[in-house]
């Protein structure tokens, strides 16, 4: 692992700022849960496993905000603080069952004093960001064993350290198939238009001296007809009941691309990915971001104004599509089961 996406110290989140990658490395210090709602609502932190522990930290933040106040307003405090921060984002899913598992220690702990209610979220807290590391090593080296010496891989949006608590999903299987001794060679996706590969894959395959090629997304298709890519990788910010995924926007279309080239396409996430309630993918919420993302990229106008815009930060791959999802459990084949 590269680098980490935050940290616990001190009774504060040390979170770096992923907008500013990677011309800038800056850790943000937040004593207060709704710079922890602001940093995942501006994406200064991202990727669903990261968000999700960061939620959680969240609420012990809060939780230490008001170790003072009568139990009653305490858990006002914190019941206030949970939905200022699942409305942050709504289609990644482990943002609301960090949140819940955090509300459920919360439920069984009532009856203790306040001081020590706060003491044992902050515990469950790091149980979640150590459970996803371990989740992380185990996803990667089920991914590595597809993948062979001198394979080509294709990636899209960021994956890695930067998106959970450990070494990656996605990225986290190329990281695995490199320390086995293989060598891999990633093309990365730039992923329009905040440009997660560019900014961030690009960044962190070139910490870790790993061959990396950056493209544009609309030169996949032919990056597959004349370059010999064995396997697309990507992560998950959702996923339903039926294997249908929900993931960065453009997903969808190396998916279709991948179909049509017979390349395999693999999902890679952790379980507390798996939405067991949402029957398939028409039943996942997908946020719609603001239009100056795409007018304004970067702070520079590339559209005329007024123009009418549609931003989907996400978009549904169909089951059938997908050739293997990857959990910490081992690899999963269509039809999915979970």
């Amino acid at each position: 692992m590269i680098i980490r996406a935050l940290k616990w110290t001190d009774n504060a989140v040390e979170l770096l700022d992923q907008t500013q990658l990677p011309v800038k490395t800056e850790y943000l210090r937040m004593t207060n849960y709704l710079d922890i709602a602001d940093a995942i609502r501006k994406l200064k932190v991202r990727g669903a496993p990261a968000i999700g522990i960061a939620a959680a930290y969240g609420l012990c933040l809060a939780a230490f905000e008001a170790v003072a106040e009568q139990k009653n307003d305490f858990l006002a405090r914190l019941e206030k603080a949970s939905r200022t921060l699942a409305a942050t984002r709504p289609t990644a899913v482990n943002l609301f069952w960090a949140l819940e598992r955090m509300k459920a220690v919360l439920k069984h702990e009532i009856s203790k004093p306040v001081k020590e209610i706060c003491d044992i979220l902050l515990q469950e807290a790091h149980a979640i960001a150590r459970e996803d590391e371990e989740m992380c090593r185990k996803i990667s080296g089920h991914g590595a064993e597809v993948l062979k010496d001198g394979d080509t891989v294709l990636t899209h949006c960021n994956t890695g350290a930067l998106a959970t608590g450990g070494m990656g999903t996605a990225l986290g299987v190329i990281y695995a198939a490199v320390q086995q001794g293989k060598k891999i060679r990633v093309f990365v996706d730039e992923t329009r238009p905040l440009l997660q590969g560019a900014r961030l894959t690009a960044f962190e395959l070139q910490q870790a001296n790993i061959d990396a090629t950056l493209i544009c997304d609309n030169m996949a298709a032919f990056v597959m007809k004349r370059q010999k890519v064995n396997a697309i990788f990507v992560g998950a910010d959702r996923i339903a009941r039926n294997g249908d995924t929900a993931n960065k926007i453009g997903t969808y279309s190396l998916a279709v691309l991948a179909k049509f080239h017979q390349v395999p396409f693999y999902v890679v996430a952790p379980t507390s990915t798996i939405d067991l309630q949402r029957a398939s993918g028409e039943e996942i919420p997908i946020e719609e971001r603001k239009p100056e993302e795409i007018t304004h990229g970067f702070g520079r106008q590339t559209a005329p104004a007024d123009i009418a815009v549609y931003n989907p930060a996400f978009d549904i791959t169909p089951a059938e599509l997908i050739t293997g999802i990857i959990t910490e459990n081992g690899i999963h084949r269509h039809p999915f089961k979970f």
